[in-house]
């Protein structure tokens, strides 16, 4: 069960998804804008990886982070998990 692992609300649980969702969103596009301005490639490496946490975080929210890192780390995802964390 989604609640299990959290005292969240199920409610809050999926606000927080959506705050983080949307600006891991915001963080990529945006390191992605910044990447033709001259010294944009140290800007670019900042707001995606930014990007990229706040979206892993995302879904923390809704399964929680124990859960995340199992899902993550099945050996059917592991060659993804690994390239996506280098």
């Amino acid at each position: 069960k989604v609640l299990d692992a959290s005292t969240l609300s199920f409610g809050t649980r999926v606000r927080w998804f959506a705050i983080c969702f949307v600006a891991g969103i915001v963080c990529s596009v945006l390191g992605t804008a910044l990447l033709w301005l001259p010294k944009g490639i140290k800007l670019f490496a900042v707001f995606y990886t930014l990007g990229n946490i706040a979206a892993l975080a995302s879904t923390c929210f809704l399964m929680g982070p124990l859960k995340q890192l199992k899902a993550m780390f099945e050996p059917k995802r592991l060659i993804a998990t690994v390239v996506m964390l280098v």
